[in-house]
């Protein structure tokens, strides 16, 4: 259907008017006013409005789980080729390592004294909550070991990586960006946390990120916001926030991050990364904190596509502690890319929804791949927006129960995620449950357009990184900001599909562009595959702030 170009209105809160009106959204009279008036700003008496034939399924058929085949989760990375800059490569550091000219001690100490530089001034990158100098000296020290000895654990062994404080690490306690969780030390490993361990990886620390992921800029009033290396007067994007700096910082080749909403691809467009959301369940939610369950993902993000494809192979795959994990087909790495017989889908009125710095970037490297561009007609974006956005927050308050409605007094959530929940709450069982016979009815379109398409195209952001501003770091509401973060980044969560943001240039300020390409499930082979042939066309740039680690 046509898609119209809408933006959502509403007046932006930060400082004392954030925290007065946080407050009065609770309070018995105006509350239920106040909140009334937010949720029809955002739009959701059209999605109440919206007419769904029959009972639509919540859950699209073909993520039904096809039949297993070998995967390629044990392959080495290839060699990154990129054009301009090129930040360390995991193959960077095996060579380093091989050569004798560093070694995980070395690196180890290079990023504790990074963290500290680079946290210092008025203009401090946050991008960790947390990093343990005795845990990261002693896996170092270990590391080393297996290397002289000629015992590597696999191709990661030493290679520093980094992980959203969203799933548990041991020792760090998960914070989940918040000041009240994560009193004590994770017990064991995440799934994903695990499998890198076992690979060698140098495990550097605890990544920051928007509070519970419900904000999309990374501005955090416990830890601090995070910055972009690119421009520290700017945010990240979240809600991986220091996922995506470290890695664009260059603390390590590829760090861990979360999505449930964009959470991945967002940072990394606005950092100049790549990031990948693969098919739902391809990636193992076992001990991620339970934020939204239905449209949860975790992934890597990093500088290189062959990076991320191999992180990617390695943390993919069944595991028994999460059953949605289990049954999918083999994973599979990409080969060498032949684009030209790859149809890409394009709804020209969606995609030109951005900055004109965005859409040129954008249409510039579509074009420069060679792939054969269609013109595709997609469900209701607005629409998916709105099921999206019922879906979301409805699992995220639901998740907060726990420490909502236990008689021990509210958590101390940062302002904007107090309001973010007191609207949340408004919501009621029936905008959730038509919020998933939406996402049934509006899947079914999108499967028509993978009749036609390969991968659907957009920006990933409308726009390139926002000035953080001096009364937002409290806290910031800003919904017409939420809205041009996250335009085009609702379908692939709420359908399940696999998606990757790759760097497709600058603007007129030095600040990085996304293209987003989304594909069918577990298609992440062709989707990685694209990003790698994207890699030389776009002349990549030095972040003006960085961690030299390998000397």
């Amino acid at each position: 259907m046509a898609y119209t170009p809408r933006s959502v209105r509403a007046p932006r809160l930060a400082g004392l008017s954030l925290r007065a009106f946080s407050t009065l959204v609770d309070m018995p009279g105006i509350g239920p006013l106040l909140r009334a008036q937010m949720l029809e700003q955002v739009g959701i008496p059209k999605l109440r409005a919206a007419a769904v034939a029959g009972t639509s399924p919540s859950r699209p058929s073909w993520l039904d789980h096809g039949a297993s085949s070998p995967d390629d989760a044990h392959a080495h990375p290839g060699r990154a080729t990129t054009a301009g800059y090129a930040h360390p490569s995991i193959d960077d550091y095996t060579e380093a390592y091989r050569k004798g000219t560093a070694d995980p001690v070395s690196v180890a100490k290079a990023v504790l004294a990074a963290r500290a530089r680079l946290d210092a001034g008025d203009q401090p990158l946050r991008a960790f909550i947390a990093m343990d100098e005795g845990d990261l000296i002693a896996q170092a020290e270990a590391s080393a070991a297996r290397l002289r000895a000629g015992t590597p654990r696999s191709w990661l062994e030493g290679v520093p990586i980094a992980v959203k404080d969203e799933l548990d690490q041991a020792p760090y306690p998960t914070t989940v960006g918040t000041s009240f969780l994560g009193k004590s030390p994770a017990g064991a490993d995440a799934t994903v946390v695990a499998r890198l361990r076992a690979a060698g990886a140098l495990l550097v620390g605890k990544t920051n990120m928007h509070e519970l992921g419900i904000g999309v800029t990374g501005i955090n009033p416990h830890h601090g916001a995070a910055r972009n290396p690119y421009d520290l007067g700017r945010a990240t994007g979240g809600s991986s926030s220091g996922s995506a700096a470290a890695a664009a910082a260059g603390f390590c080749p590829v760090a861990i991050g979360a999505d449930g909403g964009g959470s991945i691809r967002i940072p990394s467009a606005l950092c100049g990364m790549v990031g990948l959301k693969a098919t739902f369940g391809r990636v193992s939610e076992h001990g991620a904190a339970p934020l939204c369950w239905s449209v949860a993902h975790v992934g890597p993000i990093g500088a290189h596509a062959v990076d991320v494809a191999a992180i990617y192979a390695l943390i993919a795959g069944a595991d028994p502690h999460d059953a949605g994990s289990l049954g999918h087909p083999g994973v599979r790495l990409p080969g060498a890319a032949d684009l030209s017989g790859l149809r890409v889908g394009v709804l020209d009125s969606w995609f030109e929804h951005a900055e004109p710095a965005v859409v040129e970037a954008c249409r510039v490297l579509l074009d420069n791949l060679g792939a054969t561009l269609v013109r595709v007609d997609l469900p209701d974006p607005d629409l998916v927006r709105l099921a999206h956005l019922v879906v979301i927050v409805g699992e995220m308050a639901a998740a907060q129960l726990p420490h909502t409605s236990n008689g021990g007094g509210a958590p101390t959530y940062g302002p904007d995620t107090a309001l973010n929940f007191a609207i949340a709450r408004s919501l009621s069982a029936s905008d959730y449950a038509h919020a998933l016979r939406v996402r049934g009815h509006l899947a079914e379109g999108w499967r028509h357009v993978f009749d036609q398409v390969d991968v659907v195209a957009t920006p990933t952001t409308a726009c390139t990184a926002p000035p953080i501003r001096p009364d937002a770091l409290g806290g910031e509401s800003d919904i017409e900001l939420l809205d041009r973060i996250m335009r085009f980044a609702h379908a692939p969560n709420l359908f399940g599909f696999p998606a990757v943001s790759i760097p497709a240039g600058y603007d007129a300020a030095g600040m990085p562009i996304g293209l987003q390409l989304i594909g069918r499930p577990w298609s992440e082979d062709t989707l990685l595959g694209m990003a790698a042939s994207a890699a030389p066309l776009v002349e990549r740039r030095r972040p003006k702030v960085f961690a030299e680690l390998l000397g």
